[in-house]
């Protein structure tokens, strides 16, 4: 059996069953934060505290799947999934909005876990799959984007006068799959296989790896896509409900949203062997800016439709992009804490954009939410020309020595 084959697909399933659980939260969190609080404001408080706890989680997450394995940790993680969806469900219930909160950060640690989907896969190839095994992973949310917004939108009435607590009870039915497709994987130490030659060194300090070029760049790519990405798509259920769009319209555009994230992922590892990583990146960065545009000309629903579409690829290059560079920068014996300190970042970035979202939204309007995004894109250009500039310096100083 191939390494892609060997534990690949089992990796990939469940990412697209935590990306449901997601989407789904994502399609109705806002909406459901809306009617329950008393301050409307915070209407995105669940989604935040949900990457929040992602955040927080992310360090310890990866140190305990190098402790007792990442298979045990994986269907562990599963158990706080199913807790999460019976939790939530129940505050919309009793009409908690503090509660529901609760439920939703629940969520959040679960994904701090399965977040390491993709370096699990990554880590088990040799290194000329690497980028094709985590674009195989990342698949995995091109069925979240039909599975978490009609979800939503099929349960949310299964209770009554509880408005989407049906959406949220249907997910502790996703964790329970998942459970069951995480069993079936073929790890049986408590580390990943790895083709790496050991390297009989010491494991280098942090304060070293992070001074790599291919970190830095590799950090900031991850860490503003997902920033940009939480800010516009979280923002997005409010305006269109402040435009009079129906949840139909809502979930449709979210949906869409996922398979621009997901779709690139059929040939986002192909495009980065045949064009190079920086090219790739620069694309995604392309993508974002086109992005703002579109939402700025209009509140339509094919405005939404479009812009949401492109923010999804903007997401997948860089965000599939940068997590390919990330696996350059460390050895075998260095990745837990490396990949921990690479997810708090983004998640910390995530988790503030998320919080943003309702504020900017209620505050300033839809136009401020996408102008707010610009100086991350330009942050994210300026990182990777400095990146190629030092590359290339690299390059005539090892021509000449030669």
């Amino acid at each position: 059996m191939t390494p892609l084959l060997r534990n690949t697909p089992h990796f990939a399933i469940a990412q697209g069953l935590m990306v449901s659980a997601v989407s789904l939260n994502v399609t109705c969190a806002a909406l459901v934060g809306y009617s329950l609080a008393d301050d409307k404001s915070l209407a995105t408080l669940p989604l935040a505290v949900m990457f929040i706890a992602t955040m927080l989680c992310s360090i310890p997450s990866s140190l305990l799947l190098e402790k007792i394995g990442r298979k045990k940790g994986f269907m562990l993680a599963t158990l706080i999934g199913v807790s999460a969806g019976a939790v939530a469900s129940y505050a919309i219930v009793i009409h908690e909005f503090w509660l529901f909160v609760v439920g939703v950060g629940l969520i959040g640690v679960f994904n701090s876990v399965g977040n390491y989907f993709r370096f699990a896969a990554a880590d088990n190839v040799t290194e000329e799959y690497k980028s094709r095994a985590i674009s195989y992973v990342m698949l995995g949310g091109v069925v979240a984007a039909f599975v978490g917004p009609n979800l939503a939108s099929f349960a949310k009435d299964w209770v009554i006068d509880a408005q989407f607590a049906g959406s949220y009870a249907a997910i502790i039915g996703v964790y329970i799959i998942m459970l069951l497709i995480l069993s079936g994987l073929s790890i049986d130490t408590k580390h990943l296989e790895t083709t790496a030659e050991p390297s009989f060194q010491p494991a280098r300090p942090l304060s070293i790896i992070i001074r790599q070029p291919k970190f830095i760049v590799a950090v900031i790519c991850a860490m503003l896509s997902y920033g940009v990405m939480s800010l516009v798509m979280t923002a997005t259920p409010l305006a269109m409900m402040h435009h009079n769009h129906t949840f139909a319209n809502t979930a449709f555009v979210i949906q869409w949203h996922l398979l621009g994230m997901f779709i690139p992922s059929f040939f986002t590892g192909y495009l980065i062997r045949h064009f190079g990583l920086f090219t790739i990146l620069t694309t995604g960065v392309i993508i974002g800016f086109a992005c703002v545009a579109i939402n700025l000309m209009g509140h339509g629903l094919n405005h939404y439709w479009l812009a949401l579409v492109l923010l999804g690829v903007c997401w997948n290059f860089l965000f599939v992009g940068g997590t390919t560079l990330l696996t350059e920068t460390y050895r075998p014996e260095e990745r837990a804490k490396v990949q921990g300190l690479n997810d708090f970042i983004v998640f910390s970035t995530a988790a503030l954009a998320s919080l943003s979202a309702g504020y900017l939204q209620f505050t300033f309007g839809w136009k401020w939410v996408n102008l707010g995004i610009i100086p991350a894109l330009i942050i994210v250009l300026i990182s990777l020309i400095w990146m190629k500039a030092r590359t290339r310096q690299s390059d005539l100083g090892n021509s000449v020595k030669t």
